[in-house]
């Protein structure tokens, strides 16, 4: 599956911080969990990501 494929499966995300100083992005998709941890630095990257990806959907519409 790439990043263009449509999908049918659903799933909730939640982010926030962890005991340990790190950024949590949970990912529950029914009978799959996955718990991604980054560092504060990383984290910020991929918010820029984030940004970015969503500044170029914009332009596309």
């Amino acid at each position: 599956m790439g990043i263009n494929d449509e999908s049918d499966i659903t799933a909730n995300m939640q982010i926030g911080p962890t005991d340990q100083g790190m950024v949590r992005i949970f990912i529950d998709a029914g009978q799959f969990e996955i718990p991604m941890d980054f560092d504060p630095e990383e984290a910020e990257e991929i918010a820029d990501e984030i940004k970015a990806a969503a500044k170029a959907a914009r332009a596309r519409k």
